[in-house]
């Protein structure tokens, strides 16, 4: 199909029963290593709470199950830059008034997935406690080389050209105009969907302003501005190992995670644990897991962060000028004060949500999603 006329086809989520057979006997087969005495998560993933897991994950999680839940939603498939790309894609229903079409951006370690619970919340407000008249068109993309989207055969994209290509998927769907929202990597997907389309985007609300990035004289900052810029050096230095390696050197990590679901358990379940403000249960973990591994893309995930740093420092010192909102959720990683957030982009509001940490959307979506509603509601006209 020529992707200068792309033409969106259903996609149905299936998996071979075969891969699951195979899923299961390596998790049974996994070598374990030994660990310290009462270790815990102190030098990263606990071995003995993972051993639960993954004989859980072998014996006792229902995957069909799960993946008959997400196929509720809407899934379709489109090609964009010579890729593949997997979407939901859920209509309003039954709106009291204009609909907003809205495209959220998810990040790292995980996929559409961050949005799956979200979804009817935002499509169908009056059915969940909200009003019909905040009712959004939504779409979820799976980021190239994530999901259900094909993985880049050559170098991986960088959130720049991320949000070209959503800007063209929102063409494709028909919404010239449109919001945009999303979190970690999602986030500068977001920030650069706004840069780069400011003629489209009516808004933007993000959950973080990002690692900071600033190429000046720290003199001229606020002094909360340069604790924030301490702060997030502090945090790399302590926690940020696994995107040095991301950054650096993906495939050699990329060897043992590919072949181990035991080793990606382990990459992935203690960011799932530290990084989050309530602890997720099994099968929400196991959900995002499994597709990491049917899709055969940990690798290609990790590579974006490779790509994410070769972005000129000029793309970081940009501001957006488009309406931006963020909900800085108690949990998350390192959050901006508000003098960098004003800095950055040209803000309208901030809200510091009561729960929730950086999966905000799955451990925390009735908050979230008031958090959409209320942002994006003064801007549903003139989209």
């Amino acid at each position: 199909m020529p992707d200068a006329t792309p033409r969106p086809e259903p996609f149905t989520l299936h998996t071979d029963p075969a891969a699951l057979a195979d899923l299961r006997a390596r998790l049974r087969a996994t070598r374990w290593p030994d660990a310290p005495e009462d270790a815990g998560w102190a030098l990263g993933t606990d071995v003995a709470y993972l051993r639960d897991l993954v004989a859980y994950w072998a014996d006792g999680f229902d995957w069909p199950a799960q993946e008959a839940d997400l196929a509720r939603l809407p899934h379709f498939r489109v090609p964009l830059g010579g890729l593949g790309i997997h979407y939901v894609h859920a209509r309003a229903v039954a709106p009291a008034g204009p609909v907003l079409p809205l495209v959220l951006s998810h990040g790292w370690p995980d996929s559409f997935w961050r949005y799956s619970t979200v979804v009817p919340l935002l499509t169908d407000p009056g059915a969940h406690g909200g009003d019909s008249a905040d009712a959004f068109d939504v779409v979820v993309p799976d980021m190239p080389g994530y999901g259900y989207s094909d993985r880049p055969t050559g170098p991986a994209l960088d959130t720049v050209a991320v949000a070209g290509l959503w800007a063209r998927l929102m063409t494709v769907l028909g919404y010239e105009r449109f919001g945009a929202a999303g979190g970690d990597i999602g986030s500068g997907v977001s920030r650069f969907l706004a840069l780069d389309h400011p003629d489209r985007v009516v808004a933007v609300h993000r959950t973080d302003g990002g690692l900071p990035v600033f190429a000046g004289d720290p003199a001229t900052l606020a002094p909360e501005e340069r604790d924030f810029l301490a702060g997030a050096a502090a945090w790399g230095g302590s926690e940020g190992a696994y995107a040095a390696m991301h950054r650096t050197k993906p495939q050699t990590a990329a060897v043992g995670l590919t072949d181990s679901p035991a080793g990606l358990a382990a990459w992935i379940v203690e960011k799932l644990r530290s990084w989050s403000d309530r602890s997720l249960t099994p099968d929400e973990m196991l959900t995002n897991l499994t597709i990491y591994w049917l899709t055969g893309t940990i690798g290609s995930s990790m590579r974006m962060y490779n790509a994410n740093s070769a972005i000129p420092p000029a793309q970081h010192a940009r501001r957006v000028e488009v309406p931006s909102g963020f909900s800085l959720f108690p949990g998350d990683l390192v959050r901006p004060p508000r003098a960098w957030l004003d800095r950055t982009a040209n803000v309208v509001r901030v809200t510091e949500p009561p729960r929730g940490g950086h999966f905000a959307p799955i451990e925390e979506p009735e908050l979230y999603a008031q958090e959409l509603r209320d942002f994006f509601r003064p801007y549903r006209v003139s989209a």
